[in-house]
């Protein structure tokens, strides 16, 4: 099965591109033909946060607070990635995860993982924690907040995003 990582770090001197209108969206649900042993959006997007606390208490750093306005910003990423096919931190239009944060209303992101093709959060975690770079995102002790976001593609693959903030 393929699979994709990838991930980015927020620098100070991101220019800002315009946001997509995209109103608000809640977790999407399974796909009308997805296989019974997929699991809801909403349940992995939580065993995430889950675990990336876990990862962070083990390493010492403080509990993340999952934040809603990360969360939107993480789901419009998970939907954007599944319905054009795009893996990608920047979406064709050249927004990136720091734009969608602001928009969502959140002012400091501080990174943002994405993956696509696990199967379980336990699956993109491993994989995340082995990659120095996802890695540095998740432990990154500086960082109070997350949000996660999950969407199934036509294709029944499940992609993944986490957007990690200051506040």
């Amino acid at each position: 099965m393929l699979r994709r990582l990838a991930l980015l770090t927020a620098a100070p001197t991101l220019l800002l591109t315009s946001s997509p209108s995209w109103a608000a969206v809640p977790a999407p649900p399974l796909p009308p033909d997805a296989p019974a042993t997929a699991v809801a959006p909403a349940e992995l997007m939580s065993e995430v946060v889950t675990m990336t606390n876990q990862q962070r208490h083990a390493n010492g750093c403080g509990q993340l607070a999952v934040d809603p306005e990360l969360t939107v910003a993480s789901i419009r990423q998970s939907v954007y990635m599944a319905r054009t096919g795009l893996f990608s931190h920047v979406w064709r239009d050249g927004t990136t995860f720091v734009a969608r944060s602001h928009q969502a209303g959140y002012a400091e992101p501080s990174g943002e993982n994405i993956a696509w093709g696990y199967r379980t959060a336990t699956e993109v975690m491993a994989a995340w924690m082995a990659s120095p770079g996802h890695r540095e995102n998740i432990l990154n002790c500086a960082a109070h907040s997350i949000g996660t976001g999950v969407a199934y593609g036509p294709n029944g693959l499940a992609y993944y995003t986490q957007v990690f903030g200051y506040q």
